[in-house]
């Protein structure tokens, strides 16, 4: 167990790190754009470009969120639950959430397979777009690991084998 929080931090830690530049990367865009508009000069794909930059922020701090709990729980059922019964139900929903996003992971990368043999460009830029679909779906995969992290956990409360 501990050597697979100890991956998961050092993954979730890296992306979040990656999610990071991609948003100074956009803030120094969005400025730059905004500037050079200011001389009639606008940076022609600026929107595509933080679009992208957007979703690789987005995705690839996904892990790092569930990491630190950083997300909205709402919990005013299971709070009420004895411990052990409140780590089966937090196992079963982890696991929901598991699947899903090792789904949304796998259905994102198969979409960027797609993008990438069809040759798919950009309206603007006309620059390939597979890479970015690829980031998301590391992102999701990310967020997968994290959940079986958690899983893993809140089995060990689930069956008294102490906090994992």
């Amino acid at each position: 167990m501990k050597a697979l929080a100890a991956f998961e931090t050092f993954v979730n830690r890296a992306l979040a790190a990656v999610a990071g530049v991609a948003l100074i990367a956009m803030m120094l865009l969005t400025v730059a754009d905004m500037v050079l508009r200011a001389f009639g000069r606008p940076l022609a794909g600026s929107y595509e470009m933080i679009g992208w930059l957007s979703a690789v922020a987005m995705a690839l701090a996904l892990g790092y969120a569930q990491l630190h709990k950083g997300h909205v729980a709402i919990d005013l059922v299971v709070e009420r639950l004895r411990p052990r019964a409140r780590a089966a139900v937090e196992a079963l929903t982890t696991l929901a959430s598991l699947l899903l996003f090792v789904a949304v992971a796998w259905y994102v990368a198969s979409y960027g397979v797609v993008l990438h043999e069809s040759g798919s460009l950009s309206e603007t830029l006309k620059a390939i777009v597979y890479p970015w679909v690829y980031v998301v779906a590391i992102g999701c995969a990310g967020l997968a690991l994290a959940l079986l992290a958690d899983f893993v956990r809140a089995l060990a409360r689930a069956f008294g084998k102490g906090e994992g």
